[in-house]
Order: C-alpha cells, then structure tokens, then sequence
C-alpha cells in the first residue's frame, strides 16, 4: 500500500520573465545567478521561508537549512540539498523525498520574451490519501504557492538586477 500521495501543480508553474510592461528585461545569465542566490539566502526570494543557513557546499551541490514561517509551509526546519544543473536547473531534494525543481528555458524564438521559469513541486504528504477530499484542498493551496514562489523569485531578480547586484 502507498503510503504517501505526490502532490503535482502543474498547471501553475511557469512564468513569462520578461512580459511586455517589464524592464529591466532579464537574461538566461541573470536569471541564473539570481538562482544561485536564491540557494544561499532563499528568505530574499520566497517570503514564506524565514531563514535559510548554509550548512555544506561543493561542486554543483549545496545543503542548506531552511525554515517557513508559521502556518507557510513544513513545521519546523527543512533540510534540503541543492543540485545546481548550470545553466538551467536547480533541484532541492529534501529528506523526506520532496523535490522541488527551478527551470529556466528559453521559448521557441529564442527571444527575450519568450524566457520561462518554471518551479516543479513533488510533495511527499503521507498525511494525504489519494482519492480523499483533502487532496483538492492541499492541491489549491500548493497551487497559490507555486504561482508565489515563481512571481517573486522573477521579481525579486529584476529588483537585483535594477539595483546592479546582479550583472
């Protein structure tokens, strides 16, 4: 018997980068580096999680620990390791066999208009039992966090990039 039920937002993972009312327009680079901050100091970019400590880094792969504030998200700290893919993708695998993927991609022309971040979510939710009426409630509430979490993250990179702490 399955004893945990993954949680897949799909429909709200992805975010135009550079829609027509946005400047500074934002670059596979900038985006990239704003992902590797993200890494060290995740409390910047998504205002859920309240701290965010590096615990251990080598080559293309960071642990961290990091915590959501009250009602955000998991209870108490979440240990995550961080796979940097660069340019494109970064992977937080947490202990419980969560997996969260940040994706930046490029669209059919190449363009700057046609730049994509995409956070995947797989949630491992022992509490939620396919088929049950939770699983629409849990559904909609990591719906609203996956459409935050992008928004901001995006966001937030323009606002390093406006301010020249991200070239």
């Amino acid at each position: 018997m399955k004893n945990w039920y993954i949680i897949d937002i799909a429909p709200y993972k992805s975010a135009p980068v550079n829609p027509p009312s946005a400047t500074p327009v934002l670059t596979p680079s900038h985006l990239w580096t704003g992902l590797q901050r993200k890494i060290r100091h995740a409390e910047e970019f998504v205002p859920v999680i309240t701290k965010c400590d590096v615990v251990s880094e080598k080559e293309n792969e960071i642990e961290r620990v990091v915590a959501f504030g009250e009602g955000k998200g998991p209870k108490g700290e979440v240990r995550e390791v961080c796979r940097l893919y660069a340019p494109t993708k970064i992977d937080f695998h947490q202990d419980d066999g969560s997996l969260i993927s940040n994706i930046v991609s490029e669209g059919p022309s190449g363009k700057p208009e046609d730049l994509m971040m995409t956070y995947c979510f797989e949630w491992r939710r022992p509490d939620v039992q396919e088929g049950s009426a939770d699983v629409e409630k849990v559904m909609e509430q990591y719906k609203k966090t996956a459409k935050m979490a992008v928004h901001e993250s995006i966001d937030t990179i323009r606002r390093f990039v406006e301010g020249g702490e991200i070239k």
